[in-house]
């Protein structure tokens, strides 16, 4: 069997020790790849970060500690940054539910009425500990990575950076790799655990008791009929408050609140641009049909010219054959 190499282009290779467990009792290596941080746009930090790719999809910060203290010991590993911990559940485009607990016509009027009213702080309190109420539990205790995703992770000092290198050189000499997960780390670390008991907690997680969720329901109902309210409200507050045209719309079941300033604007200069390209279009057609007249009127002209030219050759004919009488 081939030896691993030790680097690939710019990236050290780190092969790390992955237990058997019950699911799959064969020992397995995974492939990390480090190299120094140099990203497009510099910061303080790149000069002792180090930038990871194909982290293992169930990689946390205590994982990669451990690690990194296994290889040149404690206190030079300070944090890690993955790529996606700045993408919350909802960052794919899906609604929130608190945000589904918002009426359409209530977004609307908030939307237009522009400004919120000013609440104090315990009232702030109170509608956060709603919103929080009103989610279901996390299914997951962690986030699971993007396979082949990356991190970066920032070390003590410089000196560190050159330490974390070259013991990664040595492993490939000793054939001594970092374990990857399972029980403490080095020092006595707390590791979060992998494998089925990770697959087992979201299992349960996943089937929350019937208290639990009809408190989640009860508080997001709750939610819904008060954002529903505060939104008739203010309808209520608007209803006879023209736009700024000076007329109040009418619609079925009474007068609803007008268009704010800034919708007006919106639609006045959407009107605008329409007719103006409708305008263009019917120009540009109307300048079509008068280029082709034009052309027209020119074919005219010469054909005339052509035709005049040839009646005069003939008078010159034929007055070279006239011959007066005596």
């Amino acid at each position: 069997m081939p030896s691993t190499p030790s680097t690939i282009g710019d990236f050290a290779i780190l092969p790390l020790s992955i237990p058997p467990l019950p699911a799959f009792p064969q020992h397995a290596i995974h492939y990390l790849y480090v190299r120094r941080n140099a990203p497009k746009m510099p910061t303080a930090t790149d000069a002792r970060s180090l930038f990871l790719t194909n982290v293992p999809v169930d990689s946390t910060e205590s994982h990669l500690r451990a690690v990194f203290t296994t290889l040149v010991g404690a206190g030079r590993f300070e944090g890690a940054t993955f790529e996606d911990e700045r993408k919350d559940a909802y960052s794919q485009g899906a609604q929130s539910p608190i945000d589904a607990a918002q009426p359409a016509h209530a977004a609307k009027l908030l939307q237009a009425h522009g400004k919120k009213r000013k609440r104090e702080d315990e009232a702030a309190a109170e509608r956060a500990r709603e919103e929080e109420a009103a989610r279901l539990p996390s299914t997951w205790t962690r986030p699971l990575r993007r396979s082949g995703s990356t991190a970066v992770v920032l070390l003590a000092d410089e000196k560190s950076v050159e330490q974390v290198l070259k013991a990664i050189a040595k492993t490939h000499k000793t054939k001594k790799y970092p374990a990857w997960g399972g029980g403490s780390g080095s020092g006595g670390l707390k590791i979060p655990p992998l494998g089925s008991v990770w697959l087992k907690t979201h299992n349960r997680l996943s089937y929350p008791d019937s208290a639990t969720l009809q408190a989640s329901v009860d508080a997001f109902s709750t939610l819904f009929a008060r954002r529903e309210q505060e939104a008739a409200e203010i309808a209520k507050r608007l209803r006879n408050e023209p736009d700024e045209d000076g007329f109040v719309t009418v619609t079925r079941g009474g007068r609803s609140a007008p268009a704010s300033r800034n919708e007006a604007e919106e639609a006045k200069r959407k009107m605008l641009a329409k007719q103006e390209k409708k305008k263009e279009e019917l120009t540009n057609f109307y300048r079509f049909q008068l280029r082709e007249r034009k052309k027209e009127e020119q074919a005219e002209l010469l054909r005339r010219f052509d035709d005049d030219r040839k009646k005069l050759e003939a008078m010159r004919v034929k007055r070279g054959k006239f011959v007066p009488e005596a």
